[in-house]
């Protein structure tokens, strides 16, 4: 096994050097499918706790294209639920594979994986984090602006993972994030101050907002999200009340950059968090940032197996 592992948790485990040299060898990747070897004779366990369509399908396939072999799991194939240890479940697979990258609920269950066991982890989304998306979503925005320091980008919806990892990597970058939720729903004033360091040391900004109109102002790159995440769907009809205001439609638009372009991570609910007319029409860079997932995260993985420094 990989003596010593290195996982990717959150953004901020990268230094800004990693962060632009993960995001080029994804450039890399983008132009030049061929199979590489990095994870030749490695079984990378892909665990699914939540289901997934773009997260599965970029994954399997990148490890496939790496030379490894992708190994799919989900909650019912083990026995974390049925009583097992999170401890013990990583001390078992750590013996039997290479690598997990894993999609589940808390934080913890992840930073507890990566604490017990004795290979890398990578968050492929959890409710606190979405650093795999991010690093797709800054390659897009590289590819359509041209870089990212100094980028205005606003993110308005729910203050929820993507908004926290959009928050870190952003300012990591030097781009000038700004963030638009409802009062009641902000991202996490641990995460914000985090990102409001990384900007400081930068020469990037992060702002929180409760206007959705002043958030997007002058913004280079709109970017939304569901209005209710997996395991909140019991609170959408109410969801939808609060955050209308937050539709990413022509009139939120207007007050963006001429220029602006359009992301969401998707899965998207056309007529709620976005337009139709927005998300499908030429502002939108939704499918290349859905694209990007693979490329950024063969570069992650190469990272992370040493095969890029």
């Amino acid at each position: 096994m990989d003596r010593a592992a290195r996982s990717y948790l959150t953004v901020t485990e990268l230094s800004a050097d990693e962060l632009t040299a993960v995001l080029d060898r994804a450039d890399e990747h983008r132009a030049d499918r061929r199979r590489r070897d990095a994870l030749d004779g490695r079984t990378i366990a892909l665990i699914f706790e939540k289901p997934s369509t773009r997260t599965r399908v970029s994954f399997e396939v990148a490890v496939a294209e790496l030379g490894g072999a992708p190994l799919v799991l989900s909650s019912r194939d083990l026995q974390l639920g049925r009583g097992e240890t999170v401890a013990d479940t990583a001390r078992v697979l750590s013996r039997y594979v290479h690598g997990l990258v894993v999609r589940t609920f808390a934080q913890q269950r992840l930073e507890d994986l990566a604490a017990y066991g004795t290979v890398p982890v990578v968050n492929a989304l959890s409710d606190h984090s979405h650093p795999c998306q991010v690093l797709a979503d800054l390659q897009t925005v590289r590819a359509r602006l041209g870089g990212l320091a100094g980028v205005r980008l606003a993110y308005v919806g729910d203050g929820n993972n993507v908004a926290h990892s959009l928050l870190r990597a952003g300012a990591l970058a030097g781009m000038h994030v700004a963030v638009a939720t409802p009062g009641d729903h902000p991202p996490e004033p641990t995460v914000v101050a985090e990102a409001t360091a990384l900007a400081a040391a930068s020469g990037g900004s992060v702002t929180v907002v409760d206007d959705p109109v002043a958030g997007v102002e002058g913004a280079q790159v709109v970017y939304t999200d569901v209005w209710a995440s997996m395991g909140q769907e019991a609170e959408h009809d109410a969801r939808v009340a609060t955050f209308r205001p937050y539709q990413v439609d022509a009139h939120l638009l207007a007050a963006a950059a001429d220029d602006a372009i359009v992301l969401h991570c998707l899965p998207a609910h056309r007529g709620e968090e976005i337009a139709a007319d927005v998300i499908d029409g030429p502002r939108s860079a939704v499918w290349d940032q859905a694209e990007n997932r693979l490329h950024a995260q063969k570069a992650l993985l190469e990272l992370l197996y040493g095969a890029l420094s």
